[in-house]
This record gives structure tokens, C-alpha cells and sequence, in this order.
């Protein structure tokens, strides 16, 4: 019988009501999403955030971030007006200690202060105040400078007016995340310095520093064509080649502001980075929705109107934004966002004022110049022969349900369930390896799928080359989803899809051109939690009469540190997975009970996008940048 309390002795006492800022440290993903890296990130941002909305109303040019020695402290401070210090008329504290002790505290809410901002609920800085070890306030107004200094969201000092007298005004925050609440409290430098940039993209004229103590370095981030020169940089990042040399680029400035910079280009496809009130909205919302709708709608128009579409072409929306790379910023004065991360926007209006400024500006200045409209025209058509070219291939080579058997690869050794229960697809590098993990596994639940080599780095490569490759053909008719915007989940052969290389330099190689795959072509089942990459031993470390086994050279190091004192230790490492016996495979790598996956999961869609792009990409130069700015790190390389 359980030992739980009944439903008769639940009552008021059983009640509990958090105070204070006891809420953020319980459930602090509500407040910034996790304590994964994005949450602790989050911080930083929240008290950017504040800095930013000083500037965009006028009251601030310059914000400086210092990521200090430790790597694990952050100062923001802008020149702005400075937190409010003089005692509230209610509470009688000072308005910088309700700022950051009390949630939805703040300057926002009212329309005289903000005409627009990114933080409206005033639980930003309390919220990082709550979450942080230490946070020390000071505020230059009226040509004197104040104190006040925090832990975990409660005082340690009463607010102190220092002695003598400054010039300016403005805030300085300093901050140290609580170990207890985050895992890893290390802040990454390249990931502070990209947002910034981007900040310093979207409020142009605004002036950003960049202090990394640690590295001993200082960059100032200064656009003055604002998103204009962010979307060079995307452009370039990405490695894709526009197809018109001149960007559309719209700007209003009314009740609500408006700034649209894009260009069409020849890569397969679209990329839109969206912006409410200068914060990033990754999930896109309202804005972008009215975005695309109005783009659309231009480019039809014009099609329509001149005549222009084919016969027996069907256009559809996503051959008009194939190849698209944009940037849209909307600055409005009450942003509703979905959650505290305020990813998305919800505003329904939104949607609406951008759609008919977009159409109507697209639609002029399509008119206005012809030879970049034909050039737009031409790369449409040709995206809407592509598509029913692909459509017609991923028709040919997708399996829809579990019974047709016929059109799976001959290499498949299939699992009895199908896609019931816990199936999983292995997909193996290699048929030696494959061999090996076929007579290893358990046939009941375990499919496995041996590639031959590296597969085709699909960020390079276009749509009829991917689908021409006969590995990713064998792939897509193995999982019987379908590709692209034809993935459907629901015909999805298996409840797992295991990625399975070597555990050596190829082998990671082979790994990240299958997650490059996923990513660009099935990012539902990255979505959904469905992927995910075996973790098989590098090492074999017999130490006496135990048998030890070790993923990477650290891994090994440590068992020798810990075991190695009874005998000397006997250490084999794998040249790949088809030398191991399927028993050891088995027990290392594909038994449930001991095997170690790791879940593909992405925390920030722009990170993972530049990442691949970087690495993956036409453009050799981002690789080389990449290589160098890490060198040093570098030991026991496999070559």
C-alpha cells in the first residue's frame, strides 16, 4: 500500500506560497528557459536587454561588456540614466533595490519612459539577480555615484552613496551566476561577442564594447548601416552567392518601426533572422509569418501581372523564399512574447502592419527594377521545376507505412517490430562495421544500416545531387518519412534513429556529415527527440583481470589514474568498429542496459546554423578561421 498522503489530509498547510524572488530560484526555466549553456547566456542578455532599450529611446550611445578573469563574472554598464535610487512613495525602499529584488518592478510598464522595449514585465534584472552568486549595482545620477550589492537576490548592503562627486550618468551591473542552480557557470566568450555584434547591427549608430579579460582583448562593435551590413555578413557567412547585387531594404519609422534588409541567393534554402525590439526571436512569431505572407503575396502579384508564370509550373510559397536570406527587425511598443525567453512573438497585429508594408515596398521595387525582377522571376521557376523534380524522386525512393518491404535497401538488416514499441535504426559506417553490429545486436528491436564511406556533404551540394547520392537514397527509403517539407513523422519507420561511426577523427567526420544531413533536410526528427549518436569505446584497457573500456583518450587516462596502481595496464585501441567482436560491440555500445547515447537537441538554431555553415560550407576561409583561433587547444591529434 502506498505510503503517500491521502486526499483527505491535503489542506491549507499543505499549501506553500514562495516570496520574494523564491520562485526564479525553484523554477528558474521559467523565468530563462534552463540551466543548460542558453540559460546561463540568458542572463547576460536580460541586463544587455535593459542597456539596449536606454539606447533605443534615445537616452544611451554606449554599452560595455566585460567578461572578466574567471570567466565566470560579467560587467554591463551604459552611459545611459541610470536606475532611479530615490525611495519609492509605497514601499519606501530605494527604486534600484525594487528593481532588482521584486519581480515585475519596473520602468516599462507605462509608455512615458519606453517608447519601445525589450524587457516589459520587469522581471529581467531580479530574475539574474535571484540566479546569481553575487551582483553589484552602481548608479551615476545627479553628479553623485551609488552602491548596492546582492546575493542570491537579497541585500548585503543598504544602498551607499560614494564619496565625491561624477560626471554622466549611466548604470553598471556586475554579476556572478549561483553554482548551485547552473551545472557550469563558464561563460563562452564567442557566443557574447556574436551577440553583441548582432546588437550593435540592429541599433545602428549605438557604440558596443567587448571586454574578454581572459584573452586580453577589446573590440568595439560600431554599424552604422545597420542591417544592411548584417546581412553582408550573414551572406558571407553562409557562403551563398546572391543572385542580385543590390539588396531589397525597407526602413519606417512611426508609431512602430520597421527594418527589412534581404536578398535571393543561389543556396536551396531560406534563412530569416527575425528581431522584436532588438531580441532575437528564434521560434519567429507574428512579425515573421506577416514577413513571409507579404513577401509572397508581392512576388505573385508581379508574376501575375507581367505574365510571367509557366505552363504546367505550379508555384507555391516555398519556391518564391527558396534561396531567401533576410533580416527583419520590428521595434513596437508592447511586444507580447511566448514565455520569459521571448523567443516568439505573439502579437497578432504584427503580423498585419508587416505584411502590407512588405508587400507594398516589394512590389515597388520589384517594378523598379526589372533586371533584378527577372533574375528573381527565373530563380523561382527554376526552385518550382527543382521541387517537383525532388517531389517526384522522394516519392520514388520513400516507403509509406511499415509493410512494403520491397523498396528497402538490400544491406538493410531490418528488426522484426517495424516501426512499433522501441525499434532503432543503427546507421553504421561502413558494411565491416555493419557486419559486426548485425550479429551483435538484438534482431527484435534493432535495425542496422551500413553506409559505405563518407556520405555526401549535403550543406555543398544541391537538391538533385543529394537525391541522386545512392547512400542518402538508401537512407531515405530505410527511415520512409520522406525529405524535406515532405517529412511526416508519422510514416517514420523506427522510434529511434542511432547514428553509429567509429570513435576516431573519420568517424566524428562521418558523424557530422550525417547531422548536416538531418538538419538541413529531416530537422523533425531533431525536433521531436528522435536522433541521436552512439558513444562506442576508442580504448580497451585491461588492468589485472578487469576489463575497462574508455571513448577517448581523457576517458582512458583516468582509468589508468584510478586502476593502474594494482598492475601495469594493457591498452588496445580500436581501429574501428569492424574489428570488435560482435559480443564486445555489443556490450559496449548496443545493449540498452550499458550503452551510451546522446541525444541530438539544439539550444540555439543561430549557433547551430552558423556552426554548420562554417564548418560544412563552400566558404574554406570560416574553416581555416575556426582551426587557427583553436590550435593551441588541440592535442593527440588523429591524423
Amino acid at each position: 500500500m502506498s505510503t503517500a498522503t491521502s486526499p483527505k489530509s491535503y489542506n491549507a498547510k499543505d499549501i506553500v506560497a514562495l516570496e520574494g524572488l523564491d520562485p526564479v530560484r525553484k523554477r528558474p526555466g521559467m523565468y530563462i528557459g534552463g540551466v543548460n549553456s542558453a540559460g546561463l547566456h540568458h542572463l547576460i542578455w536580460e541586463i544587455v536587454d535593459n542597456s539596449v532599450d536606454e539606447a533605443m529611446n534615445g537616452h544611451a550611445s554606449e554599452i560595455t561588456v566585460t567578461l572578466h578573469k574567471d570567466e565566470q563574472t560579467i560587467t554591463v554598464s551604459d552611459n545611459g540614466r541610470g536606475i532611479p535610487v530615490d525611495k519609492h512613495p509605497k514601499t519606501k525602499k530605494p527604486a534600484l533595490e525594487m528593481v532588482l529584488t521584486v519581480l515585475h518592478a519596473g520602468g516599462k510598464f507605462e509608455g512615458a519612459n519606453y517608447k519601445t522595449s525589450g524587457g516589459l514585465h520587469g522581471v529581467g534584472a531580479s530574475v539574474v539577480n535571484a540566479l546569481s552568486k553575487e551582483m553589484t549595482a552602481v548608479v551615476k545620477r545627479d553628479g553623485a555615484q551609488y552602491r548596492m550589492s546582492f546575493a542570491r537576490g537579497v541585500p548585503t548592503t543598504k544602498l551607499q552613496k560614494l564619496k565625491g562627486a561624477v560626471r554622466g550618468t549611466g548604470t553598471t551591473i556586475t554579476f556572478k551566476p549561483d553554482p548551485t542552480i547552473f551545472p557550469k557557470t563558464t561563460f563562452n566568450s564567442e557566443t557574447i561577442a556574436a551577440r553583441l555584434e548582432t546588437a550593435s547591427f540592429l541599433h545602428r549608430g549605438v557604440k558596443v564594447n567587448y571586454i574578454d579579460e581572459a584573452a586580453g582583448t577589446k573590440v568595439t562593435y560600431l554599424h552604422e548601416n545597420g542591417i544592411v551590413d548584417y546581412l553582408a555578413k550573414v551572406i558571407k557567412e553562409r557562403g551563398a552567392r546572391a543572385i542580385h547585387d543590390t539588396p531589397f531594404t525597407y526602413r519606417i519609422d512611426e508609431n512602430e518601426r520597421l527594418e527589412v534588409a534581404l536578398r535571393w541567393t543561389e543556396s536551396t534554402d531560406e534563412h530569416v533572422r527575425s528581431y522584436v525590439n532588438g531580441i532575437p526571436t528564434a521560434n519567429g512569431g507574428s512579425h515573421e509569418n506577416g514577413f513571409r505572407g507579404g513577401l509572397v503575396k508581392a512576388v505573385r502579384n508581379y508574376i501575375d501581372t507581367h505574365d510571367l508564370t509557366p505552363r504546367g509550373v505550379k508555384i507555391t510559397h516555398e519556391d518564391i523564399r527558396e534561396g531567401l536570406i533576410a533580416i527583419v527587425s520590428l521595434f513596437i511598443a508592447e511586444p507580447q512574447f511566448q514565455g520569459q525567453t521571448k523567443d516568439r512573438l505573439n502579437n497578432p497585429e504584427a503580423q498585419g502592419f508587416v505584411e502590407s508594408n512588405v508587400r507594398g515596398a516589394m512590389e515597388q521595387w520589384l517594378n523598379n527594377n526589372p533586371s533584378i525582377a527577372d533574375g528573381v522571376i527565373a530563380r523561382v521557376i527554376a526552385a518550382a521545376r527543382a521541387r517537383a523534380a525532388s517531389r517526384a524522386a522522394s516519392e520514388a525512393v520513400s516507403r509509406k507505412g511499415g509493410s512494403k518491404r520491397v523498396m528497402l535497401p538490400s544491406k538493410l538488416g531490418d528488426c522484426v517490430s517495424g516501426g512499433k514499441g522501441q525499434s532503432e535504426l543503427f546507421i553504421v559506417e561502413g558494411d565491416s562495421a555493419g557486419g559486426s553490429a548485425k550479429q551483435g545486436r538484438d534482431r527484435n528491436y534493432q535495425a542496422i544500416l551500413p553506409l559505405r564511406g563518407k556520405v555526401l556533404n549535403t550543406e555543398s551540394a544541391t537538391l538533385k545531387k543529394i537525391l541522386d547520392n545512392k547512400e542518402i537514397q538508401d537512407l531515405i527509403a530505410t527511415l520512409g518519412c520522406g525529405i524535406g517539407a515532405h517529412v511526416n513523422l508519422a510514416d517514420l519507420r523506427y522510434n529511434r534513429v542511432i547514428l553509429l561511426a567509429d570513435a576516431d577523427s573519420d568517424g566524428h567526420h562521418i558523424t557530422t556529415l550525417l547531422l548536416t544531413f538531418f538538419y538541413r533536410h529531416m530537422p523533425a526528427l531533431i525536433a521531436d527527440g528522435r536522433l541521436y549518436i552512439a558513444v562506442p569505446p576508442l580504448y580497451r584497457v585491461d588492468i589485472g583481470k578487469e576489463t575497462y573500456w574508455a571513448a577517448d583518450e581523457p576517458a582512458r587516462d583516468e582509468i589508468v589514474s584510478e586502476h593502474g596502481g594494482r598492475s601495469e595496464p594493457k591498452i588496445t585501441r580500436f581501429k574501428g568498429l569492424g574489428e570488435m567482436d560482435p559480443k564486445v560491440l555489443w556490450n559496449t555500445t548496443l545493449d540498452p542496459s550499458k550503452r551510451r547515447l546522446l541525444k541530438v537537441d539544439i539550444d540555439d538554431h543561430l549557433e547551430t546554423d552558423r556552426a554548420i555553415s562554417d564548418l560544412m560550407g563552400r566558404d574554406a576561409s570560416a574553416r581555416f578561421r575556426f582551426i587557427m583561433e583553436r590550435a593551441e587547444d588541440a592535442s593527440e591529434i588523429d591524423v
